[in-house]
């Protein structure tokens, strides 16, 4: 199951129950307070914007991703981000008992948002 369809992030955010909806919403208010994220709506994740596409939040029904597009990157940062496909991607798979805080999703979000600013938009093959 995919995210919510949801048309804002606010409208995603309030359609999560339990504690998925605490999950996400502690590290959406976590990522825009690390840097300055536009927000949006895409592929049915919430997706913050950073000189290209930066984080994803999307809630599936037994678990949540906080997916990176230089997630590889983001390794040294916290171990349990796994590889995702080709290129950079990388994912944190969380459950209930998946214990983070606002303070680790902020410094991930943090150095994401310094990878996008350095490297350029991650989305643009040459």
């Amino acid at each position: 199951m995919m995210g919510p369809a949801a048309e804002t992030p606010d409208a995603y955010i309030a359609a999560l129950s339990g504690w998925q909806h605490e999950r996400c919403a502690m590290m959406r208010a976590a990522i825009m307070g690390a840097a300055p994220f536009e927000e949006t709506i895409k592929w049915t994740n919430l997706v913050f914007m950073a000189n290209g596409p930066c984080i994803l939040i999307r809630a599936e029904e037994h678990r949540v991703l906080l997916g990176f597009w230089r997630g590889k990157r983001l390794r040294e940062v916290d171990a349990r981000i796994k590889a995702s496909g080709k290129y950079e991607l990388g994912n944190l798979v969380m459950t209930e008992a998946t214990d983070v805080t606002a303070e680790q999703v902020a410094r991930l979000a943090a150095e994401a948002f310094r990878l996008n600013i350095e490297l350029g938009n991650p989305a643009a093959r040459t």
